[in-house]
């Protein structure tokens, strides 16, 4: 059976039959749909950009890959076309840890999410909000995430809470039971925390950059609200964004409301 990859085998082979630069979000759809890797991790696009930003430090002015711009890679290695790695290759380097290859962010948000449903969510005091960078990778649980939260009635917002004294999971769950539950179906949320590779999430830094606080502020109002008159989305939001992943305890209960309902019938 093939062997994984490493990250940098993967980012070579796709950026060496690419026609041009690639953003490290396609490269990492392109690793995930040609199953270079079947070991995610909770973070791959963040893993992808961390891995170029080291190759380029550590191979320097040598290195096969160049950067073209904010976030766009290409592969020039003189202009010579270099065969794909074979994914059955036995003997491979060991694959740096990431940990090495982690980026300065000089970001407040780390990590948002858009429009998520409240019906997959399972609503106990410590509930679980399942996320997904992308389709494959490992859900992380964001009910301990801090920051800035939303509240949708459709698509309209109805109200603007930030989850700071008290966790995301258990500000979300207050609103099923005080004046707003029965008003909201959908939430969006921004938070401080970093999120590793293994899914978990850091602490809160100490102190931002001024300089950052305003672009944020205006990137996340735009991301939120998509005001028709702006002409981008919050660019300046460097965040990673996470889909949404139902609460497997949703399922569980569903099915056992079927089965409730189908011995009724029969009695």
């Amino acid at each position: 059976m093939p062997k994984d990859m490493t990250w940098r085998q993967a980012i070579e082979t796709i950026l060496r039959a690419a026609p041009g630069a690639l953003h490290y979000t396609e490269i990492t759809d392109k690793i995930i749909q040609g199953k270079m890797r079947t070991r995610l991790g909770a973070t791959p696009a963040a893993t992808v950009s961390a891995q170029l930003s080291m190759a380029q430090k550590k191979d320097g002015a040598s290195c096969p890959i160049k950067q073209l711009g904010r976030g766009l890679y290409v592969w020039a290695a003189g202009g010579a076309i270099v065969p794909p790695v074979s994914t059955t290759t036995t003997a491979t380097a060991p694959e740096t840890p990431v940990e090495e290859a982690s980026e300065e962010q000089n970001t407040i948000i780390s990590s948002f999410g858009m429009f998520w449903r409240r019906s997959a969510v399972e609503w106990v005091q410590t509930p679980k909000l399942l996320g997904m960078q992308e389709i494959g990778s490992d859900p992380v649980d964001f009910s301990k995430q801090l920051g800035i939260y939303l509240l949708y009635d459709g698509r309209e917002v109805i109200y603007v809470g930030r989850a700071t004294e008290r966790p995301l999971g258990r500000r979300l769950y207050e609103h099923t039971l005080d004046r707003l539950s029965t008003r909201w179906d959908r939430f969006s949320w921004f938070g401080f925390l970093p999120v590793s590779e293994k899914g978990e999430l850091g602490t809160l830094p100490e102190a931002h950059i001024a300089k950052f606080i305003v672009p944020t502020i205006e990137a996340i109002l735009i991301e939120a609200l998509e005001p028709r008159q702006n002409r981008r989305r919050g660019d300046d939001l460097a965040a990673v964004e996470f889909i949404q992943k139902e609460d497997p305890a949703i399922a569980k209960k569903l099915f056992k409301q079927k089965m409730m309902e189908a011995v009724d019938k029969l009695t």
